[in-house]
């Protein structure tokens, strides 16, 4: 069944429907279009509510989030952030997938339909024009056949007239055979245009206008088929995001269950522990016999904890401490001393730490500035030494200063009880954190708390040392590769740490470059040494 044959009749209601389905898909793009609006305000709601809920930086929440509960409410709003941003990529996909695709096809969809609706009227008019040819021609035959027919009558009446003269006759019957002549060939013409006419027309409805029907339906089927692939978009575009929302939801859900009550109290008793014994009883104080008031040894104020509490009840020491009077903010010092002995321990283990790191990064950055000087010199045209004269006396600056503040901390934290067990500590450092040799100071030996040393002195941690380095070296040996690199061309290896390379040369990537331009790299023998970065195409393992 097709509109062409079965609807050839109905060209008003062909026209109203496709005229409806166009406003149909006009309103399913503008349906769209507002959906999309709703989802970016919501997002957008979204997100500015995260945003007002999210601690600013150093603030007191923040530094609240060592505790559970607080980091999951700091987890939620990071998945609603994450949320938000799923739901403005629907909207975007929709916008996009819909909405842009669905008004581009509907603007060819007017085209197209114009252009049939045009050729169906130009049809019609082409055989309304034959038509009235024809019309034209019947009248004309009509005309001049009754013209004919009265010429013919008047030539009988004057043949019978016995008063008309011959000549009259004669002019009669001449007017008469021109009429019914005249009549004769407009005859011809009206059968003629007849003929085309029932042509025309049989073209008109058995062709041309059944064949616009079926391109016009075959361009509304299509219009259906687009429509209900937009149809299908709009919940494929929401469901295509649902994991990643689902996982923001587990997210949610996994914050919750990461609350732990237990660890929350313990964390709260290592960050504000003082380390204070409670106050004893207080003696008797009898003035009946005269002994002037003192306060007991047993009691808090006499404890010989340095900058303990009562400094920061008042100067009254002899008051009793109250749990809840109102302490007075202290004054922050540089050794921590401001806190209680706990909480001092702890920051300057903390700071302690800190400044290991630090040493550390210089150390490996003077290593490498030695290692890449000590190439410059056994290869001139690699790069001038001078130019590194700089960079090493400003590393050993910092590494000089890095190691009085070790010095410093250290001290304090023994005054404040213990020593720390960090890594990082003095006796786990490197050798060349400890004493670390500069070209500026003729290689004069550092001792450990910053000073020189003498020559004939012996240090006793250096064995200690020693020992760490052994270690060390075994360890480095067991190091697997990270990847592998190609040479891209040769390098000699002269100089002390280097390896030579040979362009096409494939070797094991052992550590990479620190930014010095050097990487550490191993043969299948398991030979060891550092080659220019440059040189090298390097593809490390995933």
């Amino acid at each position: 069944m097709d509109w062409g044959t079965d609807l050839w009749d109905q060209y008003d209601i062909i026209d109203k429907h496709t005229q409806s389905g166009l406003e149909l898909v006009e309103k399913y793009v503008k349906f769209v279009k507002e959906r999309t609006e709703i989802e970016q305000n919501y997002a957008k709601q979204l997100r500015n509510l995260t945003k007002k809920y999210n601690p600013k930086r150093g603030c007191k929440e923040e530094q609240e989030c060592r505790f559970s509960n607080h980091q999951s409410f700091l987890d939620i709003l990071n998945e609603m952030n994450d949320y938000a941003g799923q739901r403005e990529l629907i909207a975007e996909n929709m916008m996009m997938n819909i909405c842009i695709e669905l008004t581009k096809y509907l603007q060819e969809l007017k085209m197209e339909r114009k252009t049939h609706l045009s050729e169906a009227k130009k049809a019609q008019q082409s055989l309304e024009s034959t038509y009235k040819q024809l019309d034209s021609s019947k009248k004309r035959f009509e005309r001049e056949w009754r013209e004919a027919d009265k010429a013919a009558q008047y030539a009988e009446k004057t043949d019978q007239d016995i008063n008309a003269t011959k000549a009259d006759v004669e002019k009669a019957k001449q007017q008469a055979n021109m009429r019914t002549h005249i009549a004769e060939e407009c005859k011809n013409d009206y059968a003629a245009q007849l003929q085309k006419y029932n042509k025309e027309q049989s073209q008109f409805y058995f062709s041309d206008m059944p064949l616009i029907f079926n391109k016009l339906q075959d361009m509304d089927e299509r219009r259906v088929r687009k429509l209900a692939q937009g149809y299908v978009l709009f919940s494929d575009t929401e469901r295509h995001v649902m994991p990643i929302i689902g996982k923001c939801l587990e997210g949610v859900n996994k914050a919750g269950t990461n609350v732990n009550e237990r660890n929350d109290s313990i964390a709260l008793i290592e960050q504000y522990k003082s380390g204070f014994e409670r106050p004893g009883d207080l003696d008797f104080e009898d003035y009946s016999q005269g002994i002037n008031r003192a306060s007991s040894d047993s009691s808090l104020g006499t404890l010989g904890t340095p900058k303990g509490p009562l400094e920061l009840l008042g100067k009254n020491r002899s008051k009793p401490f109250w749990l809840f009077s109102k302490k007075s903010k202290p004054t922050v010092t540089e050794d921590f001393g401001h806190l209680p002995p706990e909480q001092r321990r702890k920051r300057l283990q903390q700071k302690l730490d800190d400044i290991g790191k630090e040493l550390q990064k210089e150390v490996d950055q003077s290593e490498a500035l030695e290692k890449m000087k000590d190439v410059y010199e056994k290869n001139p045209q690699m790069g001038d030494p001078a130019s590194l004269s700089p960079q090493i006396n400003q590393t050993a600056q910092n590494m000089e200063r890095l190691r009085l503040e070790l010095s410093k901390y250290e001290s304090w934290l023994t005054e404040a009880g213990r020593r720390g067990d960090s890594m990082l500590r003095r006796d786990t450092l490197p050798e060349d954190a400890l004493s670390y040799r500069s070209h500026s100071n003729n290689n004069e030996p550092y001792s450990p708390d910053g000073t020189h040393s003498e020559e004939g002195t012996p240090d006793p941690s250096q064995a200690i040392y020693a020992e760490f380095d052994d270690d060390f070296e075994e360890e480095e040996e067991l190091v697997a590769p990270i990847g592998q690199c190609t040479a891209m061309y040769n390098f000699p290896g002269a100089s002390e740490g280097t390896i030579t390379m040979q362009e096409g040369e494939v070797l094991s990537v052992v550590e990479e470059d620190k930014g010095d331009g050097w990487t550490r790299v191993r043969r299948a023998n398991g030979n060891e040494g550092y080659i220019p970065t440059s040189y090298v195409s390097i593809s490390l393992s995933k």
